[in-house]
């Protein structure tokens, strides 16, 4: 299966933890990044949706697991963000513990999209994110996002240090460089979404769009 469309992907539902997300059966691709990162910018562009994921000027606004469907079975997840937020010290650990539960116990979930900017990459939270997801056998898409804030020597040495520090996490650790604004990388995020989703077909009858 290939030529998934993602410009039809819809929301299907908000939830505090996983215990209020629909069955876990099927296929998930969770996004999780720091606060500001840009985890709802990078959805709304990959699928040509201004407002499918909620996007503002204070970082911290994802406080649920939010669920969209890209075909019946195939989902995409923005997990609330890590890191920088300017909110009380009981909602951090709050969400904290949602995404922590949903990456250890959710079955359905096949591939990590890690948003960091390119200028402040790899900071102590994201190299532990990586670190769970390769020793958990999940395979990691790191993206560089607000690339369009370099010149493109500077973004291509950004790419090519983080290429070399993710060697020593020992997985399956992808990265690119990404930019709503300029749609850098859009292609590049596609093609891995489509090898996931495709990797873990359903069955022979699942309905994606080709």
């Amino acid at each position: 299966m290939s030529g998934w469309n993602y410009h039809v992907t819809h929301f299907v539902t908000s939830a505090p933890d996983i215990r209020h997300l629909p069955v876990d059966s099927g296929v998930e691709v969770a996004f999780a990044g720091r606060s500001n990162a840009g985890k709802s910018s990078a959805l709304n562009t990959l699928t040509n949706q201004k407002s499918l994921a909620r996007t503002s000027k204070t970082p911290g606004r994802t406080q649920l697991i939010n669920l969209f469907e890209v075909a019946d079975g195939y989902r995409l997840v923005d997990l609330p963000g890590y890191g920088y937020a300017e909110v009380p010290e009981e909602m951090k650990l709050k969400w904290q513990r949602a995404l922590a539960e949903y990456l250890q116990k959710r079955d359905s979930l096949k591939g990590l999209v890690i948003l960091m900017d390119i200028r402040h990459p790899m900071k102590d939270l994201d190299q532990q994110m990586v670190q769970w997801a390769v020793n958990s056998h999940i395979p990691v898409l790191v993206l560089l996002t607000k690339a369009d804030k370099l010149a493109s020597g500077a973004r291509k040495k950004q790419l090519n240090l983080v290429r070399e520090h993710s060697q020593s996490f020992e997985g399956d650790v992808q990265v690119e460089m990404f930019s709503s604004l300029k749609k850098i990388g859009v292609d590049k995020l596609k093609n891995k979404l489509d090898e996931w989703f495709s990797t873990y077909s359903i069955s022979a009858g699942d309905n994606a769009e080709v």
